[in-house]
């Protein structure tokens, strides 16, 4: 096949530091041409993903982020450029509602984000010509008019990671400097129970450093280290010398990269039991999940689960090369359906789940109930 990638315009592919989103359509093109596809990628200009760039694209736009005029630009370029594509899957929000009408080729496109009563209209609007994949059982929940063409959990490059001792006597915490993630929780949380807490985290937007200065930097004490955002190889060695990643989030994520991140250095997780955290932590045997005020009493024992067995869990579930192969079998069933002049809305597709659940990876039907 061959398949054009949208990404939005704010951030290069791959990442250079934070970047959830980027991360997986980098291992998606890598993989895509990994197996022999043809793969054409619609990213800032400065990306350095393998895969071949549309001609015309601009440079990466940080300080765009968000921002609705530079999205829908980008977008117009992106689907000007991917012409002669089988399958276009889209990573934007308004993309396939403004560039679905000039493409001949099947248009798909993954809810990356909360299932809000704004992006959920969209969704709806979009849901007769685009098929729709959510990236957690819990985020398909959310909005049950919203039709899920699949859910197909995210995975990454798990043997590229290192795995880790986790004797370095800490527990770690990484993400976003924001309430959500739970960064005070995970310091209280430490604290708590007694064991050293180190803090990587992105901090550039205004918000994200006023949050920083008001609620966190006051609580910082000798019992926790604060780092600042880190890279690739700088965070995987923190989380695989970590005895715990501390996850308290305090909203329903609609899939959490950075635990299977953790598991992927060996590192048990320890968190929240919050949107799509129960459909990648085992508990009991790759972490624990229980409610923030509780969740000291556990941090102590992820020292004695077998962080082989982590690692052995994101490898089986959680791999791009899984997936890859999940993409790919939906974006086969909709060349043939449009080959054959079936509409390729995700109303007019039989929901399956196409990624990994809790006990193991399956295929099969959706449930879209509230749980």
């Amino acid at each position: 096949m061959r398949i054009g990638l949208i990404s939005a315009p704010w951030i290069p592919i791959p990442p250079v530091g934070y970047g959830g989103i980027e991360r997986v359509i980098d291992s998606l093109a890598r993989g895509f041409l990994a197996a022999g596809h043809e793969v054409l990628l619609a990213a800032a200009s400065d990306s350095t993903c393998p895969a071949p760039l549309v001609p015309g694209m601009r440079p990466a736009e940080p300080e765009q982020l968000g921002f609705s005029l530079s999205e829908l630009s980008h977008v117009i370029r992106a689907y000007a450029g991917l012409h002669n594509v089988d399958v276009i899957h889209d990573h934007t929000l308004a993309g396939p509602l403004v560039g679905r009408r000039t493409s001949r080729a099947p248009v798909v496109t993954t809810i990356h984000g909360p299932l809000i009563p704004a992006s959920a209209d969209l969704y709806r609007a979009m849901a007769g010509d685009t098929a729709i994949i959510g990236i957690s059982r819990d985020q398909a929940s959310r909005v049950p008019d919203v039709p899920i063409t699949r859910v197909i959990h995210h995975g990454m490059d798990v043997a590229a990671v290192p795995e880790g001792s986790g004797d370095g006597g800490y527990a770690c915490f990484v993400g976003r400097m924001c309430p959500d993630k739970g960064v005070v929780e995970a310091i209280q949380i430490a604290r708590r129970a007694g064991i050293p807490l180190r803090i990587a985290a992105k901090m550039r937007e205004p918000e994200e450093i006023e949050f920083f200065r008001s609620a966190v930097e006051p609580l910082l004490g000798t019992n926790e280290e604060f780092l600042g955002e880190l890279g690739d190889a700088d965070k995987f060695a923190l989380m695989g010398d970590a005895m715990a990643f501390l996850n308290p989030i305090q909203w329903s994520e609609p899939f959490g990269l950075v635990m299977i991140e953790s598991l992927a250095t060996g590192t048990p997780v320890v968190g929240t039991p919050i949107g799509s955290a129960p459909e990648i932590v085992d508990h009991g045997r790759t972490g624990f999940l229980a409610p923030t005020e509780e969740l000291h009493n556990f941090l102590p024992l992820a020292a004695a689960l077998d962080r082989a067995h982590c690692r052995d869990r994101a490898l089986k579930l959680f791999s791009t090369e899984r997936m890859v192969a999940n993409h790919l079998d939906l974006y086969s069933n909709l060349v043939e359906k449009s080959r054959a002049g079936v509409p390729v809305g995700s109303s007019l597709l039989q929901n399956r789940m196409g990624g990994a659940v809790v006990r193991g990876a399956e295929t099969g039907p959706v449930s879209i109930r509230r749980t």
